[in-house]
């Protein structure tokens, strides 16, 4: 923040963004091989959910990610504040929006269930009188607005998995693990060929672009003059300007890393100890 004169939320941002650009590091690092492997890797996001969700390095990372291996995104709640009938709300819909934005899977973890127990989300999320009289004190137009999300919501509420945790206590770790499992599975079977097709669309598009730059480059240089040889060595050395970097082989994928400048940015100084907990989830945690 001092270095470049920023505030809290573009200091968060900026730090993703230079983050982002050697995360390649972490995914080689996350890949090495150990004795005995790593099982889960939880990695936790800045605490300004919305800041990491909606940026293009936020993006990147999970991307990055779910390309190597099964990814799920735990929604962390704190329970004791959504027994608050809008405030649950609030989290039910922040956690659809990273549900439609991420594209993985989704598993609402309710912490903090030594303090309040999470049976009253449950039932709001199963039946939608129960939800209506928490709020039917309430006419104000957010509460009206929040008897209607609850109806919206109500195949979300069907499809999503959740659990109930607590951090202090342990209580519920067992099922939580499980539940990642299950996500697991289901990251398998629904999302790697959504992934896939994904970067096939993305390669698609790249090569369209390239062929339509090096016409664009024959067709001027057809203007101008220039003899075949040298149109052949300046489309070589177009299309390599245009992809940026160079790309590093990471098992059965390709990363392209964007390099500029190389000699003047430092790597990240990484090392196993750097990786806390055990290999599989991106971790988001949102209070309300």
């Amino acid at each position: 923040m001092k270095q470049y004169g920023l505030g809290p939320n573009g200091g968060i941002l900026t730090a993703c963004n230079l983050f982002a650009t050697r995360f390649d590091q972490v995914i080689r690092l996350i890949e090495k091989p150990r004795s005995p492997p790593l099982q889960y890797v939880v990695a936790d996001t800045p605490g300004q959910i919305e800041i990491f969700t909606w940026s293009a390095s936020g993006q990147l990372i999970t991307e990055l990610f779910a390309s190597s291996s099964p990814t799920v995104v735990l929604y962390v709640m704190d329970t004791p504040r959504c027994t608050a009938a809008q405030t649950f709300m609030s989290n039910m819909l922040q956690a659809v929006s990273i549900l439609y934005k991420t594209k993985l899977p989704l598993l609402l973890t309710f912490n903090k269930i030594d303090v309040a127990r999470h049976e009253f989300a449950l039932n709001w999320m199963s039946d939608f009188e129960s939800y209506a009289a928490a709020v039917e004190a309430d006419s104000s137009y957010a509460a009206t607005l929040s008897r209607s999300l609850s109806l919206v919501l109500d195949e979300f509420y069907s499809d999503i998995r959740n659990v109930g945790v607590s951090a202090l206590t342990g209580e519920g770790m067992d099922s939580l693990f499980k539940a990642i499992d299950a996500c697991a599975q289901e990251y398998q079977q629904f999302y790697v060929p959504e992934i896939e097709a994904r970067q096939k669309q993305k390669a698609k598009q790249e090569q369209k672009r390239r062929d339509k730059e090096l016409a664009k480059l024959h067709k001027d240089m057809q203007k101008a003059n220039i003899s075949p040889a040298e149109q052949t060595a300046a489309a070589v050395a177009s299309q390599q300007h245009s992809t940026g970097g160079r790309q590093q082989q990471h098992g059965n994928r390709i990363i392209e890393v964007v390099q500029k400048d190389e000699d003047k940015s430092a790597d990240l100084e990484l090392s196993d100890d750097s990786i806390e907990g055990s290999v599989g989830g991106v971790g988001s945690d949102h209070e309300q």
